[in-house]
Order: C-alpha cells, then sequence, then structure tokens
C-alpha cells in the first residue's frame, strides 16, 4: 500500500462555516472531558493512604479501571443517545479526537513528551473522517459525512487508481482546508544506492552546504518579519480581549505567522528538487533537533527548521528515485575529509578547514559535508576511490520507478 496526502482548499457556504464551527467546539469539550477523566483517575491514585489533600480529594473507587480509547468509545456511544448537542456530530470523527487523545499519552509514555494540556476556545483546528463514501471527490465538490457536499478547490488532479481513505477538515486564518488521504494497492521498492553520492551539511552561517561545493545561504524568514510581528503584537496587548477590534489584530498576528511559514515549506521543497537534481545518492547528519531548538541559537534553529528540511528533502528523495539516509553527525567538522585525521575543535569564527597533516584546504562547511558523505558510503559499502574507478560493485544502476 502507498499512501499520499493531497491538501485542497475549501470553499463552504456560510451555513457550513458555522456547522464547521459548531463541530469544532463540539470537538473541543469531548476532547477536554475525555481528558479530564483520565486525570482524575491518574490523581485518585496518587492520593496518600493515611492523610487527605487539603485542596482536593479524587474519590474514584479502587476497582475502576483505567480510562482507554475503547472504554471512552462506550461512554461516547451513551452519551450521544441523551445529548442531542452530541448526535449532531459524526461519531467517528468523535472517536478520532479520542483517538488523538490515547495519541497524546503513548506519545509522554514512549517519547517523553509532556503531560496533555487542555485545549481552551479556538484551540481546536481541525476534525477527520476516518471513512468516507464512493467517490468522494466530483464535480468541483466533495462530499463529506453529514455535512453533504462542499466546494472544494482542486488545484490538480489526483493520480488513477487511488481510492480516497479518510479526510481531515483544518481551520486557518487564510481560510478553510481539507486533507484527503488517498491509497494506491502498489507496492513501491526501497531505493538502492546508486549514482552520484552527495553529502549535506546544514547551518546557521550557510543552510546547507554539499560536498561537491554548493552553499545556500539562510534565507532567515522569521528573522526578516521580527518586526513587524512584534508592532502587531503591541497592538493586540492594546485591545481589549475579547473585542471584535482585539480578534481582527489577532487574526493579522496569525496571518503573518502563516505567511512565514508558507515562504519556509516553498523554499524547502525549492531547495530538496534542487538537491535532487544532480544526485542518486543523498546522506545527511541525524541531528539533534530538539537540543538544537533549546540552545543559545535557539530561535534562529527553529527559524531554518531543519527538521523539516529533512522530512521533504526524504520525500522528495522518494518521488525522485534518490537514495536517503541519515549519519552520525558527530565530530563532523573536526576530521579531514582528504586524509581522515582528526583536525581538533574549530572555533565558530573559524570558517576555513585548513588541514595540518596533508595540507587540504576549502571551506569548513563543504568539508564537513564531504565528511558526511565519506560516512554515508561507508554505511552503503562504498569509497569515493571505488566510484571514482567506476566499480558499482553490487550497487544496480538507476532505473526510472512509473510515477503516480
Amino acid at each position: 500500500m502507498f499512501n499520499l496526502t493531497y491538501e485542497f482548499k475549501l470553499k463552504p457556504r456560510q451555513n457550513q462555516i458555522a456547522m464547521f464551527e459548531e463541530w469544532l467546539e463540539t470537538h473541543r469539550r469531548v476532547y477536554n472531558h475525555a481528558l479530564a477523566e483520565r486525570k482524575d483517575w491518574y490523581k485518585s491514585r496518587s492520593c496518600q493512604v493515611n492523610a487527605c489533600s487539603l485542596r482536593s480529594c479524587y474519590i474514584i473507587p479502587a476497582d475502576t479501571p483505567r480510562p482507554t480509547f475503547a472504554s471512552q468509545c462506550k461512554s461516547l456511544t451513551a452519551a450521544r443517545k441523551e445529548s442531542q448537542y452530541l448526535g449532531r456530530v459524526n461519531a467517528q470523527s468523535l472517536q478520532q479526537t479520542l483517538r488523538r487523545l490515547e495519541k497524546a499519552f503513548v506519545s509522554m509514555w514512549e517519547q517523553n513528551h509532556g503531560f496533555p494540556r487542555f485545549k481552551k476556545s479556538g484551540r481546536m483546528r481541525s476534525f477527520s473522517f476516518p471513512q468516507l463514501g464512493q467517490n468522494p471527490l466530483s464535480n468541483g465538490y466533495v462530499k463529506l459525512p453529514v455535512i453533504g457536499a462542499v466546494k472544494i478547490r482542486q488545484s490538480r488532479e489526483i493520480s488513477d487508481g487511488g481510492v480516497i481513505k479518510q479526510a481531515r477538515v483544518v481551520k486557518r486564518v487564510s481560510g478553510w482546508y481539507v486533507m484527503l488521504t488517498v491509497q494506491w494497492d502498489v507496492s513501491i521498492p526501497p531505493t538502492l544506492p546508486h549514482g552520484m553520492p552527495l553529502g549535506i551539511d546544514v547551518g546557521l552561517t550557510s543552510f546547507v552546504a554539499t560536498s561537491n561545493g554548493l552553499l545556500v545561504k539562510r534565507p532567515a524568514f522569521f528573522v526578516r518579519c521580527e518586526r513587524k510581528l512584534k508592532l502587531l503584537q503591541q497592538r493586540v496587548s492594546k485591545k481589549r480581549k475579547g473585542s471584535n477590534n482585539w480578534i481582527k489584530a489577532q487574526k493579522k498576528v496569525a496571518s503573518l505567522h502563516e505567511y512565514v511559514a508558507n515562504c519556509r515549506k516553498d523554499w524547502h521543497y525549492q531547495l530538496s528538487h534542487q538537491i535532487c537534481n544532480d544526485a542518486g545518492m543523498v546522506f545527511v547528519e541525524d541531528l539533534n533537533l530538539v537540543g538544537l531548538s533549546r540552545g543559545m541559537l535557539g530561535k534562529h534553529c527553529l527559524d531554518a527548521a531543519f527538521g523539516q528540511f529533512f522530512n521533504i528533502l526524504e520525500q522528495t528523495c522518494l518521488k525522485r528515485d534518490v537514495y536517503f539516509q541519515k549519519v552520525d553527525a558527530r565530530k563532523t567538522s573536526q576530521i579531514c575529509p582528504n586524509c581522515g585525521v582528526e583536525t581538533g575543535k574549530k572555533e565558530l569564527s573559524e570558517r576555513t578547514h585548513a588541514c595540518s597533516n596533508c595540507g587540504y584546504v576549502t571551506d569548513r562547511d563543504v568539508a564537513a559535508a564531504q565528511v558526511v558523505r565519506e560516512r554515508g558510503l561507508a554505511a552503503v559499502g562504498l569509497t569515493v576511490k571505488m566510484l571514482a574507478e567506476g566499480k558499482f560493485i553490487g550497487i544496480p544502476l538507476r532505473q526510472e520507478s512509473p510515477a503516480l
């Protein structure tokens, strides 16, 4: 199975927009109620046996099982029979909200994420439908359960043979969008190493430095709009909270954030395609992105969005039949790519790599990218010398994969 998600803009009518808003509020209340139920159960198990809390006590019977996704779905089914407010919303869509809460707790346990928080008014911005009817997308309309046909701006065609499995309606400051997950009953073989290898080193001075000498400067989208953002946020702080002028000022701040995010994402896509034009293998560093975001230059690292760029580059490599792999990022700037001798740490102001052992001189970031390329080739069982001699041992020639 092969899945792709297509994003299109919706053009709903006023009554459909009102229904969307009502559904978002219902999903928010269901999410908060389920979270409160789980939180109360955990707090009842953390009370002391020989003393009561001075603030409150959670008295829940000892034999009460822990709330889970299955038990809360049963409670939701019973609540929908008694509440007309819940009955107006699609049942499977509400169950997906409970599943979202379950994933939040799983991420807390397994990935060391924070405890799930309650969503205040306006924070719930999407709801999903896990099942759609036959041919939900036709004649410029998408048919959603209960809601009906909603006009859509289909900016591109969906490849033949795909089946729309689920849909997610998203609210943004620029309007309403729908994300359609399309599934094809095909098996995509993994991309094997082939062609020209390319190592990539990312940084703040040069966003991308490749092993063949390409240096791309970081655009710094957020930093360029920071003064305007500060002005808009000052205007928000001077408005009475909850007033119409406050809402309008908030929308201007959100519009600027969305503009910066769209510019950054579009630039990442263009750069990833440029990298894949002349490469058969792409190797990048396996960075600790969380640690970088919490450092002294955290704002600039978040503005660069290295994680988003790596995800987009990996997707582009999959579509372009380019081999992609992450390698160890330790000491890439301390090793000479020509002789392999460790030269020691460099100051951030030192932008040139000059090896005292072999005399190799190049840009610091380019040298780090060449070290990344060497490590990537070692991971797939090749060396630069073998590639120069044309010895592609065990590496098949590049073959064009059928386009979807």
